[in-house]
C-alpha cells in the first residue's frame, strides 16, 4: 500500500466537501488531515485521542459529525469488526488504497492486509454467481504474533 502512488485524500477531501457546500472548518480539517496519516480504521474515540495527543482540542460530538458528513459523502467507510464499535477509514477514488483486516481477538489490534489472490477470487465468485459487487471487506480474526498462543 504505497501512499505515495495513491491521490491526496484529504486534498480530495476538502474539495468534494466544498463543493456540496461545506466550510472548511478547523475541526473538520483536524480529522481529515489525521485521516488521511492513517494507515488503518480508527473509532471516533480513537481519533479524538489522537488528535488531543497532537494538541487539538475537538469534542468527540464533532468528531462523530464529521465522521457522519464524510461517510454521507462517501469519503471514509466505516468498518465493523465485530466488537460494537465503529472504525473509519479514507475511502479513495476509485478504490485506491483498498484493504482487508486482520483483527487480534486478544489484544484487538487491526491491521490492514492486501492479497491478490483474493481479490481474484473475489471476482471470480462475482462472475460465477452473476452478482455486481459494489464493495467489499474481509475481516479475518484470530491472534497477532505477540499473543499467538505458543504451540
Amino acid at each position: 500500500m504505497a501512499k505515495a502512488d495513491a491521490p491526496v485524500w484529504a486534498q480530495y477531501a476538502h474539495e468534494r466537501l466544498a463543493s456540496t457546500g461545506f466550510r472548511r472548518g478547523g475541526a473538520r480539517s483536524a480529522v481529515i488531515e489525521l485521516l488521511d496519516g492513517q494507515e488503518c480504521a480508527r473509532s471516533a474515540i480513537e481519533i479524538e485521542d489522537a488528535l488531543k495527543a497532537g494538541g487539538r482540542r475537538v469534542g468527540r460530538a464533532t468528531v462523530y459529525r464529521v465522521l457522519d458528513e464524510l461517510d454521507s459523502l462517501g469519503l471514509v467507510t466505516r468498518i465493523d469488526i465485530g466488537d460494537g464499535l465503529a472504525r473509519y477509514e479514507a475511502m479513495y477514488p476509485g478504490g485506491a488504497q483498498h484493504h482487508h483486516h486482520l483483527v487480534c481477538d486478544d489484544c484487538g489490534k487491526l491491521m490492514p492486509f492486501t492479497d491478490d489472490e483474493l481479490e481474484r477470487a473475489i471476482r471470480r465468485v462475482a462472475r460465477r454467481e452473476a452478482f455486481a459487487i459494489n464493495d467489499h471487506d474481509v475481516t479475518l480474526h484470530g491472534f497477532c504474533p505477540d499473543c499467538a498462543p505458543s504451540s
